[in-house]
This record gives C-alpha cells, structure tokens and sequence, in this order.
C-alpha cells in the first residue's frame, strides 16, 4: 500500500450498528408490504396499479381532491415508505424560496423541484409505521401538501 493511499474503511459492523435505529428483519418487511397492498385495495376510488413487489401507482380522483387528480407512487425500499407526488408541472412562475420556507413548517412531507420547474412532494416513515394508520396519515399528508401547493399557485396566477 502507498504512503499516498486512503485509510482502510473497512469496520466492524457491530461497531457501527445504532440499536435504537435498526429496521425490522426481512419477513416484517414483508409483511408491511402486505399491509400497505392491503389497505390500497380497501381505499374507495382510489387507482392502484402494482408496479412490482413493494412498488405502486396512484391516482387520487379529482373530485376527491377538489381539482386535478394526484399522480402518485409508493415504494417499500431501505427500511422506509417513500411516497412521490407530481404536484405541478413547469411552475417556473412560482418563488422557489417559499417552497424552501414551507419545507421548514411541515412533517414528514416535504418539496422539491426538477430542472424543468416540475414541483413534487415527497415524505417516507419507517417501514415499522407502515400499518393502516401510517399509511393513511402519509398519504393525507401528501394530498394536503399538493392541493395547498396548487391552491397557493392559483392565487399567484390570478394575482399576475
């Protein structure tokens, strides 16, 4: 090995193990796959395309929302539940900077933005909160988050 070389990162494991954050063993995370496919199917109206094992699609109905319908999906990966939504597309007529300030006030949820000005929002639990409840709260979460989001977009629009 050279003098110029980087240290070796290789550790014990169980030096690095935080006991208060490990995640479930495998089979949980199975069976919060079951729980989270379980509760999509007994939500009425709501569009549920499984896109793989612990991956889905979402279309919250625009009547359900008060406007356009939310294009979501939801996916079981490295002990959490993420879920995305488009929120707009090409809001480039929006300040960036209170999106910025609404990620400060809010839980779990939070915004981001693609080069071409789509907004999103995001928010994931652990996948041990993954029951009905968590569910159910992540996805109101998101709902709440997008149709403030095109709310606030209405009134800069009508204000120009």
């Amino acid at each position: 090995m050279r003098a110029t070389s980087s240290p070796s990162t290789v550790t014990d494991a169980s030096l690095t193990r935080c006991t208060s954050a490990r995640t479930r063993a495998y089979s949980a995370r199975m069976a919060a796959v079951d729980e989270v496919a379980a509760y999509l199917e007994s939500v009425p109206g709501l569009g549920v395309r499984r896109l793989a094992h612990a991956e889905w699609g979402l279309t919250i109905p625009g009547d359900s929302v008060g406007g356009d319908p939310i294009e979501a999906s939801l996916r079981i990966a490295d002990g959490l539940l993420r879920v995305q939504a488009i929120a707009l597309h090409a809001a480039g007529d929006l300040d960036p900077w209170m999106l910025l300030w609404w990620n400060r006030q809010t839980r779990l949820v939070r915004f981001g933005c693609t080069r071409s000005q789509d907004i999103w929002v995001h928010a994931d639990i652990p996948v041990s909160d993954a029951g009905e409840q968590g569910v159910d709260r992540l996805l109101g979460l998101i709902t709440e988050a997008v149709v403030a989001l095109r709310g606030h977009a209405a009134g800069v629009r009508a204000a120009s």
